[in-house]
């Protein structure tokens, strides 16, 4: 259906689904199959133009709206009962200016398809591993991966975004931030989070020239856990800043442990720099080589495939290598996890140089820039009745570990987290409120965890 209007007001343009479409239950669908909702509209946009009819539709008529790229919102927020989706994954042109060693890529692209069009030009931009998740949330979220300790945060290599705002009062336009003009929504922009100030369309990013890198993965036995996690921890970020690594502990019943990293350098170094975790328990399997960028990208998107459909998710940063303590916690809760899909994923982030703690904590939206490590808690499952037991798990295994760890990844959304904007935002909460009062006085965009217009309440809608 190409359009949809009232006698008066606004038209919806682009591919709009109502229910009773055969395609709305398709549609509607988050990547998270725990939530099941049902708006009233879903306009899949096709330019910009269409992003400010929907948001301009929306305000006319009072309808709550969300904005959705990639689907992977962890708890949701980008779907709404009785609302409208504005969806933004149809917008997805990818253009490289190899000369200016820039890249223009619009909201919707899976980074994926970012990867390849970049590879085509012999270009990478720093971003996540994940396969199907769209650029969008993902580089105003933060954006990290396994370039990050070399070439920063994706939100580091943002250079410009357009993106339409809220304009008067049932109003919306579409404004461009860079350093020069609207440069607070560009800051905000750079870890701030998606759907707080507008809907981004388009972004300008840096890119960097790639070509091979050379990558690693070391498995152990579970029984290793102790040996190898504060290890692995110690290691990561002592390292040079063009390895960027990971560590999986993965549930009991599955007993493994699983590091995995890459490097901007040969298979050669690689090994020599492998080895203080090569010498540490009994490794069970080992893979070094050097690749393509392109492969590489696509190995480390493996971990993301054939997942179980539903999952609680928290996240944590460490400051510190995990005393002995925190080691025990994470061995405990493993050891009882809810089911076999249950796992603790951590990366490194900081340390030796990296790019990621060079820049000051209130230099960009993001403030977790002395982080040494990120922690991923997560418990996944099939079948509704399991779906307390894993929440609850995932909630006590957050407690159990907060005394050694701080704050959360706004891209790991927790609804438990009751204090989020210290979690997410830190010190720049109060600077990103300031924001939102300028560019969406109205609270237009608005969802369980949004910045607030006014006073912060846990419980605000």
């Amino acid at each position: 259906m190409a359009q949809s209007r009232r006698k008066t007001g606004t038209r919806l343009t682009g591919r709009i689904v109502l229910p009773g479409s055969p395609t709305y239950n398709k549609a509607r669908m988050e990547f998270n199959r725990r939530f099941s909702k049902f708006p009233r509209v879903i306009v899949f946009c096709r330019r910009t133009q269409d992003v400010v009819h929907a948001v301009k539709w929306a305000r006319e008529r009072g309808v709550r709206l969300r904005v959705r790229s990639g689907r992977h919102s962890y708890e949701g927020f980008s779907s709404v009962n009785g609302g409208i989706i504005i969806d933004v994954s149809e917008m997805n042109k990818v253009q490289v200016d190899r000369k200016r060693m820039v890249a223009h890529v619009q909201t919707g692209n899976p980074l994926a398809r970012v990867y390849r069009k970049l590879w085509n030009k012999r270009v990478a931009l720093p971003a996540g591993t994940a396969p199907d998740v769209g650029v969008g949330g993902l580089a105003l979220g933060g954006g990290i991966g396994l370039l990050s300790r070399k070439y920063g945060l994706t939100c580091d290599n943002l250079l410009q975004v357009k993106m339409v705002v809220a304009s008067g009062r049932f109003g919306a336009k579409t404004i461009i931030a860079n350093k020069k003009k609207h440069s607070d929504l560009l800051w905000a922009s750079r870890g701030g989070g998606g759907g707080n100030f507008g809907v981004a369309a388009d972004y300008t990013f840096r890119v960097r020239p790639i070509k091979t890198v050379s990558i690693y993965s070391i498995t152990w036995r579970w029984r290793d856990l102790e040996k190898v996690f504060p290890a692995w921890q110690r290691w990561a970020p002592s390292v040079t800043n063009r390895l960027t690594s990971t560590i999986e502990v993965a549930a009991r019943q599955v007993g493994t442990i699983v590091s995995t990293g890459q490097l901007l350098g040969s298979a050669k170094e690689l090994r020599r720099l492998i080895r203080p975790l090569l010498r540490t328990g009994t490794p069970v399997k080992v893979i070094v080589r050097t690749v393509p960028f392109i492969e590489a990208t696509r190995f480390f998107a493996e971990a993301d495939l054939n997942l179980e459909p539903k999952f609680k998710i928290t996240g944590a940063y460490g400051f510190h290598p995990l005393p002995r303590d925190g080691v025990r916690v994470i061995r405990e809760f493993l050891s009882k996890a809810p089911n076999k899909h249950s796992s603790v994923w951590s990366q490194s982030l900081g340390g030796a140089g990296s790019a990621v703690s060079r820049v000051s904590p209130t230099a960009t939206a993001y403030p977790h820039r002395k982080a040494e490590t990120i922690y991923e808690l997560s418990a996944r499952w099939r079948n509704n009745r399991e779906q307390q037991r894993n929440i609850q798990w995932v909630e006590k295994f957050r407690k159990a570990l907060s005394p050694y760890v701080k704050g959360d990844y706004v891209n790991f959304p927790d609804l438990q987290i009751k204090n989020w904007p210290k979690a997410y935002y830190g010190v720049n909460f109060a600077r990103l409120k300031k924001i939102k009062r300028k560019y969406d006085p109205h609270n237009v965009f608005r969802f369980a965890q949004s910045i607030p217009v006014k006073s912060f309440r846990s419980n605000s809608r």
